[in-house]
Order: structure tokens, then C-alpha cells, then sequence
């Protein structure tokens, strides 16, 4: 039996970024023909898939409103739009820490309100944005740059994240554990990317990445983090195609989540054993039930 699954890209990238380049001989392995194409190509029926896979829409952030009903447009979209809609959007932290999770401290500002500056480094970002743009470091003395930048994103309609700075990033960076079908498959490192160059499709802060093998407490705090987010959007793990678990050692060493990815994260094959596209690939087919 052979199925059908559009790959999705942006204008910028709309055969992604190189990443899932092992990806479609994988997904051929187990009955898919495979296709990619850019989420606002209207040459392409994105219906007639029987799945579409959001891999690199990373253009999502400046177009937010017609991305997301494009989304909801596509019936057969994976992840599927609700949890696109609630993921595009950092301030889904305030649930997680709600259901009891270890995040980085997070103060929603939004437009009009005054920001509480945290007494050491901190960061400022866009509540919806992707690949670190728009997101700046300061130090606890640069209010006034931060507050430059807060009403900058305040202008553009942006709700801000004001986080204390995890400076354990600068020397183990972030730690990237991924899930396909709600099951652990890989994970990697990513090194500090606040202050860097971004890409030259424009779209993201290029990363330093390496394979990992994340400790016991990270991984503990990967499930849990999967488990509240399935259980915050209604809806089983397995339903969830891929999750990214972004995680940081604060400054007691305890784990913190940074940020969880449903919607369109690099997943880091490049950095992967040999078996992860194999997996993904499953976890694709297991999509068709």
C-alpha cells in the first residue's frame, strides 16, 4: 500500500534546511511517497495528502495569523493545528510552570504593561518568534537597552518573555532531547546562540550542535515535560508526530525547561544514530491510525 506525505517548507526554505535529508528513502522504506513543497505554495493541494508533515515554516513568526489558518485548513496536518496554534505562541510557558513544571523563571510582559528586571543577565524575546530572532541578552546594569528593545517589540505587537539568563548555556549549552510518537529517539546539544549570525536564508541564528547523551534528570524532566503538554492540549503523546524538549542546568544545577517545540523544530538527524530517520518514519505511519 502506498501513501502519500507533503513535506512542508517556507519560501525561504522550501526543501528545508538539509536536516531530513535521510528522511524521504526512510518514509519510501515503510509506503510513503514523499514531497516537499512551501505551506503557502497554492499551486500544491495540500489536502489531497495523506499526511502533511510541518518540518521548516519557519517563516511562521512574521505571518502568524495566515499560517495558522492555513493550518487549520490542511486536515490531515502533523503535528495537527491546535497544538501549532498553542506551540507558536512562548507564552504556553505559563501553563507548563501552571502544571507544576521546573521552567526558567518567565514574566509574561505584554504591550502596555511595565517589565520587573531580573537582578542578574537576563533575556528579552518576542512571546511568537522562531530561530532566536528577535530575542537579545542584557546584563542586570542595560535597562535602558532593555527597555529600548522591550518597547521595540511592544511596537510591533509582540508580547515580550523577560527570562534570568542561564549562564550554564555558555559553557554546556542546551540539550535537545526529541520524541516520535510520544517515545524517546535522540538527543543533542546546541551551544549559545543569543549574540550570533543568523543563517542566510534570514530565518534563524546559526547553531554550534553535537550528539549527546542526556543524563538521567534531563530525560526525566523530557517526559514529564511531554506528559503535561499531551495532557494541557487534550490529546494522547502518541499523537504528537515529534516534540523537541529544550532543557538548561540552572544555577543549582537542577534541570529547567527552556522550551518545548511542537510545531516546526529542526530535529537534528545530522546529529542522530542511523536509526532515527528509521524511527521517525515509523512514527509517521503510526499517524495514518
Amino acid at each position: 500500500m502506498t501513501f502519500s506525505a507533503i513535506l512542508v517548507g517556507c519560501p525561504q526554505l522550501p526543501e528545508g534546511d538539509g536536516d531530513e535529508h535521510a528522511v524521504p528513502a526512510a518514509l519510501a522504506d515503510v509506503g510513503f511517497g514523499v514531497r516537499w513543497a512551501s505551506w503557502d505554495d497554492g499551486s500544491v493541494d495540500f489536502t489531497a495528502a495523506d499526511l502533511v508533515i510541518l518540518r521548516a515554516s519557519w517563516d511562521y513568526a512574521e505571518r502568524r495569523d495566515e499560517f495558522l489558518g492555513w493550518c487549520e485548513s490542511v486536515p490531515a496536518l502533523v503535528n495537527a493545528a491546535p497544538v501549532v496554534r498553542w506551540n507558536t505562541d512562548k507564552s504556553y510557558l505559563a501553563e507548563l510552570i501552571g502544571a507544576g513544571l521546573p521552567v526558567v523563571p518567565t514574566e509574561l510582559v505584554k504591550p502596555g504593561d511595565e517589565a520587573r528586571w531580573p537582578g542578574s543577565d537576563f533575556v528579552v524575546k518576542p512571546s511568537v518568534g522562531a530561530g532566536s530572532r528577535g530575542a537579545a541578552r542584557f546584563t542586570a546594569e542595560a535597562t535602558g537597552a532593555a527597555l529600548a528593545h522591550l518597547t521595540a517589540l511592544h511596537g510591533d505587537g509582540h508580547t515580550v518573555l523577560v527570562q534570568p539568563y542561564q549562564s550554564s548555556v555558555d559553557v554546556h549549552g542546551e540539550t535537545a532531547l526529541v520524541y516520535f510518537g510520544g517515545i524517546y529517539s535522540h538527543a543533542f546539544t546546541k551551544g549559545a546562540m543569543l549574540g550570533g549570525e543568523l543563517d542566510e536564508s534570514g530565518l534563524y541564528v546559526t547553531e554550534t550542535l553535537a550528539s549527546t547523551e542526556p543524563a538521567a534528570d534531563l530525560r526525566a524532566l523530557a517526559e514529564d515535560t511531554v506528559d503535561a503538554a499531551s495532557a494541557l492540549l487534550g490529546i494522547l503523546r502518541a499523537e504528537l508526530l515529534y516534540a523537541r524538549v529544550d532543557v538548561v542546568r540552572g544555577e543549582d544545577g537542577a534541570p529547567l525547561l527552556l522550551e518545548l517545540e511542537l510545531a516546526e523544530p529542526s530535529l537534528g538527524f545530522r546529529h542522530a544514530d542511523a536509526g532515527a530517520p528509521l524511527r521517525f518514519a515509523s512514527a509517521v505511519r503510526g499517524q495514518l491510525a
